[in-house]
């Protein structure tokens, strides 16, 4: 699959934005997606993630309760709505895919079991 992150801009510190990610290829509902972010001079980090129904999410708890990941299978797309936006929030943000061919609400964290990653996407949150 290949993967395509969209969304990303300028936000003021407090604000929102809404991150897409397109798959195209194989069936996307056969993967279970992830979100995860670098910001300049750190390691990437895990944001969240969606099990391939759609029915379970995980996320950081440095978003908890701000971020939400939902996904659209008959679209072939996964989203991540980020509210309540802070300056730590800065960093390119990543969509990834895992492979999975069973266990439908199954929850990926640990970035190395994915096997397909878009682009990124810059977000940048001012104070």
């Amino acid at each position: 699959v290949q993967l395509q992150a969209s969304g990303g801009g300028l936000v003021q510190a407090g604000g929102s934005l809404r991150l897409s990610c397109a798959g195209s290829g194989r069936a996307f509902s056969s993967y279970a997606m992830g979100w995860f972010r670098q910001a300049p001079g750190k390691e990437r980090e895990f944001v969240g993630s969606i099990s391939r129904s759609g029915g379970q999410t995980y996320y950081a708890d440095s978003v908890k309760g701000r971020f939400t990941i939902s996904r659209d299978n008959a679209e072939n797309t996964v989203y991540l709505q980020m509210n309540s936006l802070k300056p730590e929030d800065t960093a390119v943000y990543y969509c990834a895919g895992a492979t999975l061919s069973w266990g439908l609400d199954t929850i990926i964290v640990t970035g190395s079991r994915y096997d397909y990653w878009g682009q990124g996407t810059q977000v940048t949150v001012s104070s």
